[in-house]
């Protein structure tokens, strides 16, 4: 790495050709980060708490998740940056609530790494027995990880096509559905039966929204990721531009009209939605589709996949970032001629492994305790984000920086952080759900300790952060003497 006087441009500096990824790139991993599992086969339990009427709860998730992608977008655009959110909440409120943010991404992404490739592993293993479970984790590792390593215009083509199947099953399933309510294919027309009847649109009223809304909310995490990956895309700021103008209507579409689809055609009570297939299988099911259940699976397990490959990229540039900033460690900051962050790459496959080992050794004790900490990590990640664009705005104003407006600022920007508040205070009610975000509270404090730890470490062997730079690639145009060779 280079010597702070050779460091790299600032973070809101423009960015080279040589980066490689496109927008098309950045939509599709956005898109392919939040539609997987969750949809899939964890919105049946959403159906089954609130019924029809579930519609609202996506709709009011993703309307609040809108509004903290445009924040950050205004802010990517302005300053492009690795660190993303990171980088801002250090830039509006200090060094260490940069540490602890990043940091406490990190760490849910690496838990979240460990659950996906277990997932997938799982879902191949029942359908192939003979190959260990432990097997085909350690081939998916090896291979994404090669992938990450070969770099980011690899990468992006890899994921456009990778979650091009995870987005084309959905819209298939969004024309299967219209065409069984149509009555052109299954067994006729069900009309307005499921949707109104059973109790109603909504059998369980505003508290049955809320509960639903609680098993929601989180479906939409991972879409931040295009954030991340703008920094290096070929040009940051019309590549985010484009990104979330175009991702956002397409993601609402796919969720609240993939809900209306299933709800139309099935009862909100049909145990089939909550079962081991969950409701996309049960509604294919209607339409006579041969060994859809073994589809789905198949489907499912490569969502799992897209989600892997992309959450391995996003927690090697956090951890990479974080290092060139100062809030981190030197190794990391290793990278290769292809401009990747090999250490940090490979820091993520070893405790992808290491998790998947442990996962297997001590089923449901070790990663269920660090996934419900975790789960509710999004939360405090969401809300720094719009806390800190309230922060920026004005300095990215006065600076001239500004790109790309927020909607309605600053009173859009108070709506969704008043609507995250009380979305914490759902949780607070929920049992299960408290659990979670008192874990979220106790990691996020334990890793502001160590920051604080970090940071007098650093004073004591009178260490200077490194500036940090938009990229890895524009670290490696700054100083390409000091690459890994």
């Amino acid at each position: 790495m280079s010597s702070t006087s050779d460091a790299a441009q600032p973070a809101n500096t423009e960015v080279s050709a040589r980066r490689g990824f496109r927008t098309r790139h950045l939509t599709m991993m956005g898109l392919g980060s939040a539609i997987g599992a969750g949809l899939f086969l964890g919105s049946g339990a959403g159906i089954a708490t609130a019924g029809p009427a579930i519609i609202v709860s996506y709709a009011v998730a993703g309307a609040i998740v809108l509004i903290v992608m445009r924040a950050l977008a205004e802010m990517v655009a302005a300053r492009p940056s690795t660190g993303s959110f990171a980088t801002y909440a250090r830039d509006a409120f200090g060094r260490r609530a940069g540490f602890t943010l990043g940091w406490l991404y990190w760490f849910m992404l690496i838990m979240v790494l460990v659950a996906e490739i277990s997932g997938a592993a799982g879902i191949l293993n029942a359908l192939v027995p003979a190959v260990p479970q432990w097997v085909w984790a350690l081939v998916f590792v090896v291979a994404f990880g090669a992938v990450n390593l070969w770099g980011v215009r690899s990468l992006g083509e890899f994921e456009f096509w990778f979650s091009g199947v995870k987005v084309a099953t959905v819209i298939l399933f969004l024309v299967i559905g219209v065409l069984l309510i149509l009555g052109v294919i299954g067994d006729g027309a069900p009309g307005m039966a499921n949707l109104l009847g059973h109790g109603g649109f909504a059998p369980h009223g505003v508290a049955g929204i809320a509960a639903g809304l609680l098993a929601v909310m989180f479906s939409f995490g991972g879409i931040e990721i295009i954030a991340i990956a703008s920094a290096e895309a070929d040009h940051p700021s019309e590549a985010i531009r484009a990104a979330t103008a175009s991702i956002f209507w397409r993601i609402l579409i796919f969720y609240i009209g993939s809900m209306l689809v299933i709800t139309t055609l099935l009862p909100w009570d049909d145990a089939a939605l909550t079962g081991a297939n969950g409701p996309f299988v049960a509604v294919l099911q209607l339409a006579h589709i041969p060994a859809i259940a073994t589809i789905m699976q198949i489907i499912v397990a490569l969502a799992l996949l897209s989600a892997f490959n992309a959450n391995i990229y996003a927690t090697s540039r956090m951890a990479w970032s974080l290092s060139t900033g100062g809030e981190g460690f030197r190794p990391l900051l290793r990278l290769s001629r292809r401009h990747v962050p090999v250490t940090a790459v490979a820091v993520s496959i070893v405790l992808s492994l290491v998790g998947v080992f442990l996962n297997w050794w001590v089923p449901g004790q070790v990663f269920t305790i660090l996934l419900s900490a975790v789960g509710s990590a999004l939360l405090v990640i969401w809300v720094m984000i719009l806390a800190s664009e309230l922060r920026l705005r004005p300095r990215l104003e006065r600076s001239g920086e500004l790109r790309m407006r927020m909607w309605g600022f600053p009173w859009l920007t108070w709506v969704g952080l008043v609507g995250l508040l009380g979305f914490a205070l759902l949780m607070l009610a929920d049992p299960a759900a408290r659990l979670q975000l008192v874990g979220t509270v106790i990691i996020t404090a334990i890793i502001w300790l160590i920051g604080v730890m970090h940071s007098l470490v650093t004073r004591r062997h009178g260490a200077q952060p490194e500036a940090a730079s938009a990229s890895p690639a524009e670290d490696a145009q700054a100083a390409p003497g000091d690459r890994a060779r």
